[in-house]
C-alpha cells in the first residue's frame, strides 16, 4: 500500500482531483446508507441539494490528494506554491503576543493540507504545530500514515491520553500553538449535548476547557479546496467575544459557542464539509482521559 501511495503521490494534483471527484460519485451512488445519511445531515442543517452537492466530489477528493500530501518525499518544500493565505496577519500577531493559539479546524475543506502547511510556514518562526493523534488501529494504515504525514517537519504529535493533554497546556502556556478537530464525537463523559446546526449533539470540552484555562486565542481556521486542482486558500478568523474564551462562563456555554462559530464556517463552505460523518450519533462509552481541568 505504502509503494502504490508512493507512486500516486507523482500525480499531479488536477488529474488527483478529477479521479477524486469520480470517485466521490461513485461511492454515493453505491452506497444507501451513506448517501441517507449524508443528505439528512446537510438537509437537516438547511442546506439545499445544489449547496450540499459539491460536498459529494469534494469527499473523494479529499482522499485522492492523500498520496501527495503524506507521501511525497521529504524535503520537497512546495506548499507555498499551492497555498494563499487570508487573516494571517492576525494569527501572527497572536503568536508574537505569546499567550498561545487555538486554530479551530473542522471536518471542513483539505484539514490535512491545513495541519502541513501551517507547519511548514511558521516552523522556523514559532515552532511545531502540535496536536494529539491516536494511531490507527489497522497495521497497514498506521505504518502509511506514520511514513507520511505525521513525520513531517512542523508537525509535532501527542497521544490522546492525560500526559498528551498536559503536554497541549504547557504548549499553550509556553506561547505554542495546536491544531484541534472539534466536530468529533468524543467518549461518554468528554463532552457535553450543545446546538450543532440546529440539532443536540454530543460535544468535546476539551477545547474550551483549554482555551478558558490557558487564556489562549482561538481561531477558525480553514484550507478551502479551490476548483479544478487550482490549489487552496487557509483563512483564519479570529473568535472573540464569545463564552469559547470567557473563564467565568459554563462549560456547556463554551461549548455552544463553539459550535456556532464551526457552523458559520459550514455555512461559508457547505459543498466542502463531510456530510456523512454520524455527528448526532450517542457517545460511546469507554475509558476516558481526564479532562483538560484535572490534567492542569
Amino acid at each position: 500500500m505504502i509503494t502504490l501511495f508512493r507512486l500516486l503521490a507523482r500525480v499531479p494534483m488536477p488529474l488527483m482531483h478529477r479521479l477524486g471527484a469520480m470517485l466521490g460519485w461513485l461511492v454515493w451512488w453505491s452506497a444507501p446508507d451513506y448517501r441517507r445519511r449524508f443528505k439528512a445531515n446537510a438537509e437537516s442543517a438547511g442546506f439545499a441539494p445544489d449547496q450540499y452537492r459539491p460536498a459529494i466530489a469534494a469527499a473523494g477528493k479529499m482522499a485522492s490528494e492523500l498520496p501527495w500530501l503524506w507521501l511525497r518525499p521529504q524535503g520537497q518544500t512546495v506548499l507555498h506554491r499551492v497555498v494563499r493565505w487570508e487573516g494571517v496577519e492576525a494569527f501572527e500577531a497572536a503568536m508574537q503576543a505569546k499567550k498561545g493559539v487555538i486554530l479551530v479546524a473542522p471536518h471542513l475543506g483539505s484539514w490535512e493540507m491545513c495541519g502541513q502547511a501551517i507547519g511548514e510556514r511558521f516552523l522556523a518562526a514559532y515552532g511545531p504545530i502540535t496536536a494529539l493523534f491516536r494511531p490507527a488501529r489497522k497495521k497497514w494504515m498506521a505504518d502509511l500514515i506514520a511514513a507520511g504525514s505525521r513525520d513531517r517537519p512542523g508537525l509535532q504529535t501527542l497521544p490522546t491520553n492525560n500526559s498528551g493533554v498536559r503536554g497541549l497546556i504547557r504548549t499553550l502556556r509556553g506561547g505554542g500553538y495546536t491544531g484541534i478537530l472539534p466536530d468529533q464525537v468524543p467518549p461518554l463523559g468528554q463532552g457535553v449535548w450543545a446546538p450543532f446546526l440546529g440539532r443536540p449533539a454530543y460535544t468535546m470540552t476539551l477545547l474550551p476547557r483549554l482555551a478558558q484555562q490557558t487564556g489562549a486565542a482561538c481561531f477558525l481556521s480553514v484550507c478551502e479546496r479551490l476548483p479544478n486542482g487550482a490549489g487552496y486558500v487557509i483563512r483564519f478568523e479570529p473568535i472573540v467575544g464569545t463564552a469559547l474564551t470567557d473563564p467565568s462562563a459554563s462549560i456547556e456555554d463554551a461549548a455552544a459557542a463553539m459550535n456556532d462559530a464551526i457552523g458559520r464556517l459550514i455555512h461559508s463552505l457547505p459543498g466542502q464539509y463531510v456530510w456523512d460523518y454520524a455527528r448526532y450519533k450517542e457517545p460511546r462509552a469507554e475509558r476516558v482521559a481526564a479532562a483538560a481541568g484535572e490534567a492542569a
